[in-house]
């Protein structure tokens, strides 16, 4: 299929445009156009899968053509094993986000234009390979993100939405001092990730540490890792449901992708002297989004920090930059963290849309009523705190084999996050679902339906299977991280 990346990348927009010459009242016509669009970019995504040669590990679908001469810049996009897993992932969550918005009321047409164009803009990012491209579409995803959360969020919608705002261009504006002088050091002048990457090792030591600063705050911001991640609980909780799945599941996976992308190929140097400090930054989220948990009343806000601990393993695994397995691991989390935290935020929605509060406290018994959702949700808890058998734990399990030969201590202090994880989940559990059904709710909470189930369903049965079956995901992407690891090394 020629320009299949194109194809992912501009349907979504091209969905959003058509989305906009309808009325207001047509609303199922526009759902039906957000739907169709999203089907056909994950039906697209399977071609992708099909037609992608793993054990090729350098860029595949590469389309190439000169944008702006004069700065020698070109839109030139391509895919290997490390975008590969991103982009399905980010095509599966955007059907299940639509199909999760079709309780959206109040402006239909400019919920669904945002999240398409918030579809193209993340495809985008997954499949640049020049920076200047890779900026644009890095901030193209933040307009509609803005708008989806300040016109349809919660009670301090704006608040979040404006926070969320700021933090992101306080990165991207670090991220661009990089670029630019990355692109000021290099002769001839160049923005192409692939030229970048073969001359990272002619690079100033000096330059090398201090371009790998800026592009750490940036994609610290995004992951989001401790200082940096205090954006993150209000944009989660005054978020709509949808948009917390993709917040979760794609935006903050653009972080620790910008690393694995960009920091570790082109400045090997500075990867390799700041990872004892990515190492104990990661642990220190780990641990502190963990302990937060556990104080945690609001079961959005629970889930909204859980994401703050788990992203500390993707950090901890990029830092043992010499290990396959605990790369590997990073890759791993990054993708059973889309697919169980943005189940944990559609399953959260469920009960909030019936209840109107999202209170652990003000919940008790729900299984003996709720059967059903009250299955659903303890299966992906039992795949955040990593039961075996999940894909959580073999994500962690992975991290865990490779950062310990190099952070002994550190690697130890990190599992202790497993056992907090089991803590707060297990809490949670235990007042939300055990013990005396909540009278209050009596006839009030009915059980999923078949739209939230089908929601539900793909993540729970990818969970499941990665967990079981691991090679699902590493024959995607090993060579490639194997490469990834050679480039480090130079």
């Amino acid at each position: 299929m020629s320009g299949i990346l194109s194809w992912m990348i501009f349907i979504p927009l091209i969905g959003g445009v058509v989305i906009l010459f309808f009325n207001q009242e047509q609303k199922t016509a526009i759902r039906s156009v957000a739907t169709l669009t999203t089907s056909v970019v994950l039906g697209i995504s399977f071609i992708l899968l099909a037609q992608y040669n793993p054990s090729n590990p350098t860029m595949q679908f590469v389309e190439r053509a000169s944008w702006i001469p004069v700065l020698n810049v070109y839109y030139y996009i391509g895919a290997d094993g490390i975008s590969i897993p991103m982009l399905f992932l980010t095509a599966l969550l955007s059907l299940i986000s639509i199909v999760a918005s079709f309780g959206i009321e109040k402006r239909v047409k400019e919920y669904f234009a945002f999240f398409l164009l918030l579809e193209c803009g993340m495809m985008g990012v997954f499949a640049s390979l020049d920076f200047f491209l890779f900026y644009v579409f890095w901030e193209v995803m933040l307009v509609p993100m803005y708008f989806l959360i300040g016109v349809w969020g919660g009670p301090r919608k704006e608040y979040a939405a404006i926070k969320f705002f700021l933090y992101t261009l306080f990165g991207s504006i670090f991220m661009l001092v990089g670029i630019l002088l990355l692109y000021f050091n290099t002769t001839p002048h160049t923005l192409s990730f692939t030229e970048l990457v073969a001359g990272g090792p002619t690079l100033s030591h000096n330059l090398q540490l201090l371009v790998f600063v800026f592009f750490f705050i940036a994609f610290a911001i995004k992951i989001p890792a401790w200082p940096f991640h205090t954006w993150l609980p209000d944009a989660h909780v005054e978020a709509p449901t949808a948009v917390s799945v993709i917040l979760a599941g794609v935006l903050l996976k653009m972080g620790t992708y910008g690393l694995l992308r960009i920091s570790l190929p082109m400045l090997p140097y500075g990867t390799n002297y700041f990872v004892w400090p990515m190492a104990i930054i990661g642990v220190i989220g780990i641990i502190y989004g963990a302990l937060v948990c556990m104080a945690q009343t609001d079961l959005k806000k629970l889930v909204a920090y859980s994401s703050v601990s788990h992203m500390g393993y993707c950090l901890l695994g990029i830092a043992a930059v010499t290990s396959l397995a605990g790369i590997e691991g990073c890759m791993f989390q990054m993708f059973s963290h889309g697919l169980i935290t943005g189940a944990l935020f559609l399953l959260v929605g469920v009960i909030y849309d019936r209840a109107h509060t999202r209170d652990i406290n003000a919940f008790g018994g729900l299984w003996l009523k709720l059967p059903v959702y009250s299955g659903v949700m303890i299966l992906f808890v039992m795949g955040s705190l990593g039961l075996p058998g999940l894909s959580g734990f073999v994500s962690e399990f992975m991290v865990f084999i490779g950062s310990f030969p190099t952070f002994t201590w550190l690697t130890g202090i990190a599992v202790l996050g497993v056992l907090l994880t089991a803590g707060y989940f297990l809490r949670m559990v235990q007042r939300v679902f055990l013990g005396e059904f909540n009278e209050k709710w009596e006839g009030k909470l009915p059980d999923m339906k078949f739209r939230e189930i089908f929601t539900i369903v793909p993540l729970a049965v990818l969970m499941i299977a990665i967990g079981f079956y691991p090679k699902i995901l590493t024959y995607w992407m090993q060579p490639t991280l194997e490469h990834l690891i050679k480039l480090i090394a130079r």
